[in-house]
């Protein structure tokens, strides 16, 4: 039997848009929504994770999206003004820069993919 295609999801049950990482041919590999006062993070159409931490959503896009450029792929990452004042807000909460926010994040996920032993 063949597949129907999908069904849109409402906008109402996604959620108020706020990122959108796309490929050079404008297909969407990724994006951040704000639902039920969580920030929804979706990768390659499947949600990835929620946070009340915009400033983490925002740091896992921008490192998929900086992951996917170093294998050599064009993407586009676009985000709203809302979601990088709240993003450098919390980071500078933790008396940090965003950019430095970032680092730390980076290294917590590098030091969890070490194994133990």
């Amino acid at each position: 039997m063949p597949k129907r295609p999908a069904k849109p999801i409402p906008a109402a049950k996604l959620g108020e848009p706020h990122a959108q990482l796309r490929d050079k041919a404008g297909k969407l590999l990724g994006g951040i929504v704000f639902k039920d006062n969580e920030w929804v993070l979706g990768l390659d159409g499947k949600i990835a994770g929620t946070s009340h931490s915009a400033a983490h959503v925002l740091a896992i896009l921008k490192r998929a999206a900086a992951l996917l450029r170093s294998e050599g792929r064009e993407v586009d990452l676009v985000f709203s003004a809302t979601l990088r004042a709240a993003a450098h807000q919390e980071a500078a909460d933790q008396g940090l820069g965003f950019e430095a926010f970032q680092d730390k994040l980076a290294a917590e996920m590098q030091a969890g993919d070490k194994p133990t032993g």
